[in-house]
C-alpha cells in the first residue's frame, strides 16, 4: 500500500510537521489493516527522497509493504528488492 498525502509536495522533507505526524498515524492504520487481513510476518516501511536515493515519482508516499517468510528468495535489499525485478528502475522499465 501507498500513504499518500492530500497536498502535492515534491518530498517528504516539502511538509509540514502536522502532515508528516499525521501520514505515520495513517502507516499505523493501514499496518493494523493489513495485520488483521493478510497477518503477514513482517513489514518494508519507508520512501525514496530525491533522484540520488531512487525517486522517481515526485510526489511523497509512504511505502507499506506487508511481508511474508518465504515471498522472496532474499529479501536483504529492502524496499527496491521486495518484488522480483523490480529492484532496477530504468530505461524501459514500467515504473512511470
Amino acid at each position: 500500500m501507498l500513504v499518500i498525502p492530500r497536498r502535492h509536495v515534491a518530498g517528504y522533507f516539502h511538509l509540514s510537521g502536522e502532515e508528516k505526524a499525521d501520514l505515520w498515524k495513517l502507516v499505523e492504520r493501514v499496518r493494523g489493516y493489513l495485520q488483521e487481513h493478510f497477518s503477514p510476518d513482517g513489514y518494508n516501511v519507508g520512501f525514496n527522497e530525491n533522484r540520488a536515493a531512487g525517486q522517481t515519482i515526485f510526489h511523497v508516499h509512504i511505502h507499506v509493504i506487508p511481508r511474508h517468510e518465504g515471498d522472496v528468495e532474499d529479501p536483504t535489499g529492502g524496499i527496491r528488492n521486495v518484488i522480483p525485478g523490480k529492484g532496477r528502475y530504468g530505461k524501459g522499465s514500467l515504473d512511470a
